[in-house]
């Protein structure tokens, strides 16, 4: 019997980056952060109407501060669907006693976590484990990532920028035992992260060539989708492809989100406002 190609094995929206503040509006990078709680609405609205299996946002629920996390997710509240969030550079763009709270003010189970829905897995990572702004001010990991930038400043690496980050090598590891299990299950894998691996931009996560190179080397892996860089891009590895979804806070009335429908034979997004639709083949 040929495979069902008209039902989706998954259905799922997309956000990345609200950013939300009750700022004035960055007129240089053209970012309205005041005006992300009504784009938001908007798309929770319309995303209510369709037949989801969740919601998921990319990173970047606030632009900064603790306090403007309560107003953003009191509208994530109108969602019917699941949410899932991960976190941003910008999630943690908050005082230094309430760093260690921002996964949990989310609502997620750990900083990286997988689950399977319908024979997908989805893998939730934490690109800011490895970072000048998300771990405590006195945690390893910070003297980590000065080493790691300025390795990278060294070398002429265009994403040695302070605000990109990377994973630990256990994280890495993670994530290649999980993409084992999905292989052995016979699963399809879509990698959700904050920041950009594939191609090459100076948005990228710190290592984004040895971690993308892995993922594409599973047989499992369809996809990995991102935020960060509010411009978007998309790129191919082997049979992986990797999207990099539109910023909500930029422009001032424009909008971005999408509805990702994965088929046994081809991924196919929705955008809305300034997202773009693309069928990818599988």
């Amino acid at each position: 019997m040929l495979p069902d190609t008209t039902s989706p094995l998954l259905r799922f929206g997309v956000i990345a980056d609200p950013q939300y503040a009750p700022i004035e509006p960055n007129t240089r990078l053209d970012r309205h952060y005041a005006r992300s709680l009504d784009k938001l609405g908007a798309a929770i609205a319309t995303l209510n109407g369709e037949a989801l299996d969740f919601v998921v946002t990319l990173g970047d629920v606030i632009d900064r501060d603790w306090e403007n996390f309560d107003p953003v997710l009191e509208v994530y509240r109108t969602l019917r669907h699941d949410c899932l969030f991960l976190p941003g550079n910008h999630d943690f763009a908050v005082a230094a006693d309430r760093l260690a709270s921002v996964h949990a003010k989310l609502g997620m189970p750990a900083p990286y976590h997988d689950f399977v829905r319908n024979g997908v897995r989805l893998i939730l990572t934490d690109g800011n484990e490895v970072s000048l702004f998300a771990p405590p001010l006195d945690d390893p990991r910070r003297g980590e990532a000065a080493t790691r930038l300025a390795a990278l400043t060294e070398a002429g690496a265009i994403n040695a920028q302070t605000w990109n980050a990377g994973m630990s090598a256990a994280q890495t590891e993670w994530i290649r035992q999980r993409l084992a299990l999905a292989e052995a299950a016979g699963e399809q894998a879509i990698v959700l992260g904050h920041y950009p691996l594939h191609p090459a931009s100076d948005h990228n996560l710190w290592g984004a060539e040895e971690v993308s190179a892995m993922i594409a080397a599973s047989p499992a892996a369809i996809g990995y989708f991102c935020g960060h860089n509010h411009a978007g891009n998309y790129g191919r590895l082997g049979d992986t492809h990797f999207v990099n979804f539109r910023g909500m806070v930029d422009t001032a009335d424009e909008n971005a989100f999408a509805i990702v429908a994965v088929h046994s034979d081809r991924i196919e997004i929705t955008g809305f406002g300034r997202e773009e639709s693309r069928t990818l083949g599988l």
